[in-house]
Formats: C-alpha cells, structure tokens, sequence
C-alpha cells in the first residue's frame, strides 16, 4: 500500500472510531438541516475534524476540501477532497450503509483513494497505476456484456427534487433492461460496490465532489468507466455520474440519454 493512502486510511479509521462511537446513541446528537433533506451531526463534525487533524500532521502543506468545513486553504496542486460520513440520512436512521470518503487530487487528477465502511469495516483503496483493493484483495469490475441480467445501483434526486420526473423517466427506461435496481443511500459505497462487482453499474443526478472523488479512482482502478450523462469526466461540474464496466457504461448511457432534459445533456 502506497505511504500516501496510509495516511488516508488512518485518517478514515479515525473518523470511524467516531462514527461507530455513537451510533446507538443517535437521539442523543445534535442533528442540523443544512437544506432540504441534507442533514449535519456533530458525528459528521467530529469525524471530518479527525480526517483533517491526520492529513495536517503529514501533509501541512496541501489543501483540503471537506463537505462540512469548506475550503481549506494549502498547495493547490495537492487537495484532498473529504466527505466524513456519506450517508448521513442513512446513520442517523440506523440503517447500516454510510462510509468515510478521502481522496487526494494532484493537478485535478485523482491518485489516490479510501473508501472505508466502520460498521462492517470493509476497506476501498486504490493508487493511480497501482489498482484497487477491498481490504488487501484485488477488485475489479463485473464482465457484464451489457444491460441484461445486471444489478444497477442508483440513488433518488432527494435534494433536488426538480430532477425528480426526469430521474423517473430514466428509471422507467432501465427498469425492464436489469435484473434488479438498488438504492442504498451512499454514492461512495455505490462507486465502490461497481469497482469491487457487486454492482454492474450505478447512476445518479445531482451529486456533490466529495461524494464521488474516491469513487472515481476506485472505478478506474478495477477496469471501469465513470463519466456524467454525456459520457465525459465532467461530473464534478455537472454533479451526474454514470458508471460500469465499458458495456454496461455505454449501455447505460445509451438507455438515459433520450429521457433527460436539456440541463441534463449539458
């Protein structure tokens, strides 16, 4: 394992320990709405804070983006992107699917990349060139020859319910292609579960960078293909992702592209 994802993955089991600290005593949090349907905990708070404590000890220099601090100021070649609990709605509810995502960008180009789970401590990693990994074994994404007899992952437009009919339409679309359509409630374990072929494919309107930065590299990493909904590596400016095997990503996109409106083709 590269010295760089050590540090990462020891920042993620930091941010675990937390995590798992409270998670029978969630009516005892502190719960914010940041917006509609987007929730924040001190959980969140705490863990983002112990990710962030472990990077700065090894790398002071580089910048850090974090979904609950923003912005923090370093080297700009090098910036970490941070989501501390993906799948906030899901922890907070108890239901056992959310995960720490940490990635670091050298140049806008992803290099390397945890996904951690701390409830069933399963462990994502992946270097650039050095493949990917669920803890220590090789992964790689599923030889699926397209759409047919797949398992697709997705997630609901919950926080930008404007999308809501749209999404729909593209559901309605992949529904009678698949064998099966699962929303589980965090992207970084979808990526994940698409890079370790537990999923044959994923989709989703409207996600955010530190949803998917790890993701991304945990994809490419296994064989795969990720892009937004016009099959480009514009997703963090357009927030739509799309991703699989080559065939089931074409196939995927040839499925969505003819229901989605004119801000989704852009």
């Amino acid at each position: 394992m590269h010295p760089t994802v050590n540090i990462a993955v020891r920042a993620a089991r930091a941010a675990g320990d937390v995590i798992l600290r409270y998670h029978n005593q969630i009516d005892l949090l502190t719960i914010e709405n940041k917006a509609a349907n987007d929730f924040v905990s001190e959980v969140d708070k705490a863990a983002e804070y112990a990710i962030i404590n472990e990077i700065k000890k090894a790398f002071p220099e580089h910048s850090i983006l974090a979904e609950e601090g923003g912005q923090i100021l370093g080297d700009e070649k090098f910036q970490w992107i941070v989501d501390p609990l993906d799948g906030t709605t899901n922890y907070l509810h108890g239901f056992p699917q959310y995960a720490i995502s940490i990635a670091l960008y050298e140049n806008k180009i992803p290099c390397h990349a945890v996904v951690y789970d701390p409830f069933k401590e399963e462990l994502f990693t992946a270097s650039k060139g050095e493949g990917a990994f669920l803890n220590d074994e090789r992964m790689r994404v599923t030889n699926s020859r397209g759409l047919e007899n797949t398992l697709i992952g997705t997630g609901f437009p919950f926080k930008h319910p404007q999308h809501l009919d749209c999404y729909l339409a593209t559901f309605k679309a992949i529904h009678p292609k698949v064998s099966g359509i699962r929303r589980a409630g965090s992207a970084a374990l979808d990526l994940a579960y698409v890079a370790a072929g537990r999923l044959d494919g994923f989709w989703e309107i409207g996600l955010n960078s530190w949803d998917i930065a790890a993701g991304v590299l945990l994809i490419k990493e296994s064989g795969g293909f990720i892009g937004d909904f016009s099959g480009r590596d514009m997703y963090f400016e357009t927030g739509n992702v799309v991703a699989g095997n080559t065939d089931v990503f074409k196939e995927l996109l040839k499925t969505i592209h003819p229901h989605l409106s004119e801000e989704l083709q852009k």
